[in-house]
């Protein structure tokens, strides 16, 4: 299998709450959300850079839709990374985030690594963490 990942899906408890979260707390465009009009379609999508999106799906209808039971919610599952140019873009985002309302359960630090980072948990407890790795340069936003 070659991998061709394009979306990344975030079962979250509440659509409305997320959607606000992500679209007016961090300021990401959005159509908003989509496929009401089908039972377990509920759905809203960010385009996160070219060929990437996020979705935000109900628990229960990805649940439905994947054929399993819905499990706890768990933060240690999955961690989704957004890397940035320096440590001030770093504090920047993590400010942002809280400002939005997220938990912040490590502040920014410096890390083992060699770089610094803060993690944040979106309204469904899913973990984010912002990092500046000096190893991996990137054009400032």
């Amino acid at each position: 299998m070659k991998p061709r990942v394009t979306v990344i899906t975030l079962g979250v408890d509440e659509l409305e709450r997320a959607l606000r979260f992500y679209r007016d707390g961090l300021g990401w465009p959005t159509k908003g959300i989509v496929g009401t009009e089908f039972e377990h379609g509920a759905v809203v999508f960010f385009d996160l850079q070219p060929g990437l999106k996020l979705a935000l799906f109900e628990r229960a209808s990805l649940a439905h839709d994947a054929g399993v039971t819905v499990g706890a919610r768990s933060s240690t599952e999955c961690l989704l990374s957004h890397n940035v140019a320096s440590r001030d873009a770093v504090n920047a985002v993590v400010a942002q985030a809280k400002a939005a309302g997220a938990p912040i359960p490590q502040p920014a630090r410096d890390t083992f690594w060699g770089g610094y980072a803060a993690y944040f948990q979106d309204p469904d407890g899913h973990l984010w963490e912002v990092a500046w790795n000096p190893k991996w340069p990137l054009p400032e936003d």
